[in-house]
C-alpha cells in the first residue's frame, strides 16, 4: 500500500512546461476604419467599447487547418523537436473546417506526425487552451496513458470565427478575428503546474447553431412511392433561415457580468493553488475578449496595468486561439524568460472558464 501512495504522490508533484510556441494569422488585416464600408460604425465606437483596433480574417483559400498547421510547424521548430517525437495532439476550437475529421487529425496528417498516438479536438470555446493543458497534464501523469517514447504534446488553439459572423450588424461582428497558435508541452519534475476548469451551461448568453445541422423533415412514403415531389421540402427561405441561425449571437451585458466575476475568481483560485499572490506573479494572461473586462478586474484587484498582457488591439477576440496567441507574442518580445510565472485565465461560451499557473 505504501508503494502505491508514493507513486500517487510522485505523480501529483509532476508538472508540465511549454518549451515551444508558434502562431499563424491570416494575411488580410481588417481595421476598424475598414469595417465602415460594411456597417454603420467607426474606429472611435469600436475602440472605446472594446480596445480592438484591427483583426485578421481568412479570405480566399485560407482555412483554420492551414493556420493550425503553420502554427504547429513553428512551435515544433521553436522547441527543436521532430514530428516523430510528438505523442499527443489536441486542438481547442469551436470552428472546425469539417464535422469529421478533427483539426488535430488534419494537422497530424499535414505535418507528418506518425500514427499510433491520440489526436482530437475539444470545444470549450474561449477557455479551450486552458482545458487542453489540463488534459495534457492529466494524461502525462496517468499510469496507463501517454507513456510512449514520444513524450511531447502538441497543444493548438485555433479559430476561423469569420465564418460565423454577420457583417450586416456591428454588435458582435466587430469583436472577433481568425488565428491560431500552438505550444509544445512536455512533462517536468522541475516546473510546477496548477489548473482549474469549470462550466455552467447557458446557451442564451453566447451561441451559434450548426449550419449543417439536420432539421430536414422526414420523407413521406405511401407504399414505395414518395408522395411529395419535393420530399425534403427545401425552399430558398428554409435554407436562408438555417444560414441565419448559424451566425454568432451574444447577450453582451450577461457575458460582461459573467466574465468579470469568473476572471476575478480565477485570479484568486490560481493564487491559492500556486501559493503565489497575484501581486507577485509576473504576468496575468487573460482571454483577449474586451479591454473593459480586463481593466475592470485589474482595478478591482488593484493590480498594475503592466502585469496584464494584452494584444487584442491587433487580433480582436480569437476565442480558443486567444491565450496561445498572447503567449506566442510574449515569447517573440522576449518576455518569457527562465523563471517567469504566469496565470492564464480563459472564459467564454458554454459558459466555461478556467485558469492555470505556468512556469517558464
Amino acid at each position: 500500500m505504501e508503494k502505491k501512495k508514493d507513486r500517487k504522490s510522485y505523480r501529483h508533484m509532476n508538472g508540465i512546461e511549454i518549451i515551444g510556441l508558434g502562431k499563424a494569422v491570416p494575411e488580410t488585416r481588417l481595421t476598424n476604419e475598414d469595417l465602415r464600408q460594411y456597417m454603420d460604425t467607426s474606429d472611435e465606437w469600436i475602440r472605446s467599447r472594446t480596445g480592438i483596433v484591427s483583426r485578421h480574417l481568412c479570405t480566399g483559400e485560407e482555412s483554420l487547418t492551414d493556420l493550425a498547421t503553420e502554427a504547429s510547424r513553428k512551435a515544433m521548430e521553436d522547441a527543436g523537436i521532430a514530428p516523430e517525437e510528438v505523442g499527443l495532439v489536441i486542438c481547442a476550437t469551436c470552428t472546425t473546417d469539417y464535422m469529421v475529421p478533427s483539426v488535430a487529425c488534419a494537422v497530424q496528417e499535414n505535418i507528418g506526425i506518425p500514427g499510433g498516438v491520440p489526436a482530437f479536438d475539444i470545444n470549450a470555446a474561449c477557455s479551450g487552451f486552458v482545458y487542453g493543458l489540463q488534459l495534457i497534464y492529466s494524461l502525462m501523469n496517468a499510469e496507463a496513458a501517454c507513456r510512449s517514447e514520444r513524450k511531447y504534446a502538441l497543444m493548438i488553439g485555433g479559430e476561423q470565427l469569420s465564418k460565423m459572423l454577420d457583417f450586416s450588424e456591428r454588435s458582435v461582428s466587430v469583436l472577433f478575428g481568425d488565428g491560431a497558435a500552438a505550444a509544445i508541452v512536455r512533462g517536468s519534475s522541475q516546473k510546477r503546474f496548477f489548473c482549474h476548469t469549470a462550466a455552467e451551461g447557458d446557451r442564451s448568453a453566447l451561441y451559434a447553431h450548426t449550419v449543417g445541422r439536420n432539421q430536414i423533415p422526414a420523407m413521406e412514403y405511401k407504399g414505395k412511392r414518395i408522395v411529395s415531389e419535393n420530399p425534403l421540402q427545401i425552399t430558398e427561405a428554409y435554407a436562408a433561415g438555417i444560414m441565419k441561425d448559424g451566425y454568432l449571437r451574444m447577450d453582451g451585458r450577461k457575458v460582461f457580468r459573467f466574465a468579470v466575476r469568473v476572471l476575478a475568481a480565477e485570479i484568486d483560485q490560481m493564487a491559492e493553488q500556486s501559493k503565489v499572490p497575484a501581486e507577485e506573479i509576473d504576468y496575468i494572461v487573460c482571454h483577449q475578449a474586451n479591454s473593459r473586462i480586463i481593466d475592470y478586474v485589474r482595478k478591482q484587484k488593484n493590480l498594475p496595468e503592466e502585469k496584464f498582457f494584452m494584444n487584442l488591439q491587433e487580433y480582436g477576440n480569437t476565442s480558443g486561439a486567444s491565450i496561445p496567441l498572447a503567449l506566442a507574442d510574449m515569447k517573440d518580445r522576449g518576455m518569457l524568460k527562465p523563471g517567469t510565472r504566469i496565470f492564464c485565465i480563459g472564459f467564454g461560451a458554454g459558459l466555461t472558464w478556467g485558469g492555470c499557473y505556468l512556469e517558464f
